[in-house]
């Protein structure tokens, strides 16, 4: 049995918060307080890669069309190359900081994903409303990590990064498949689960 699409969304949602409130707290003491524990330093990298490998599943297990194959499958590869990008970073086995640079380059591909699959407008349902904001969401967000990257010391930068995180993970709780936006549903999206 294929549990719904939105059950999904919300196991992606709660990693994705993992992510996030670790580079908040991040941000917030800072890298070196943060890395004072080894463990913790390695936490939202490998929690990105894990989210990039079960990516993986949800192409192969959840998807009804080749342009969510696509999507999902973009996702898995740009998930899994930040996550041990960084991995790398922290064990110190990649020197250059320009490997950062793969944290805006996922954000920027998983936005492009979201809005490219998503075929209906904007108040469809709350699914193509939850598509599209987090598509935005993760365009706008990618230039957090990539001033991050330059500034590394900015706790703007860091914290919009961190935040960027936080924010799509909000927005993928709100996720359920036919359910209506602001009391909009369309005639064409079909009968309302709740």
């Amino acid at each position: 049995m294929i549990p719904p699409a939105e059950h999904v969304h919300w196991l992606f949602a709660a990693g994705i918060l993992t992510v996030g409130l670790c580079l908040l707290a991040e941000a917030v003491v800072g890298p070196e307080v943060w890395a004072r524990r080894r463990w913790r330093a390695y936490l939202w990298p490998a929690t990105l890669f894990l989210l990039g490998v079960l990516m993986w599943l949800v192409m192969v297990f959840f998807t009804n069309s080749t342009i969510h194959m696509l999507a999902h499958g973009s996702w898995a590869q740009v998930m899994m190359l930040a996550g041990a990008a960084h991995i790398g970073l922290v064990k110190g086995k990649l020197k250059s900081r320009y490997w950062r640079l793969t944290m805006p380059l996922a954000l920027a591909v998983s936005g492009a994903a979201f809005l490219i699959h998503e075929q209906n407008g904007w108040f469809f349902s709350r699914s193509a409303w939850v598509h599209h904001l987090a598509g935005w969401i993760l365009i706008v967000g990618a230039i957090f990590p990539a001033a991050a990257t330059f500034w590394p010391r900015s706790r703007f930068a860091n914290t919009g990064y961190a935040l960027t995180f936080v924010a799509i993970a909000v927005v993928l709780f709100t996720a359920r498949d036919i359910a209506p936006i602001f009391g909009h549903l369309s005639p064409e999206a079909g009968v309302a689960h709740r």
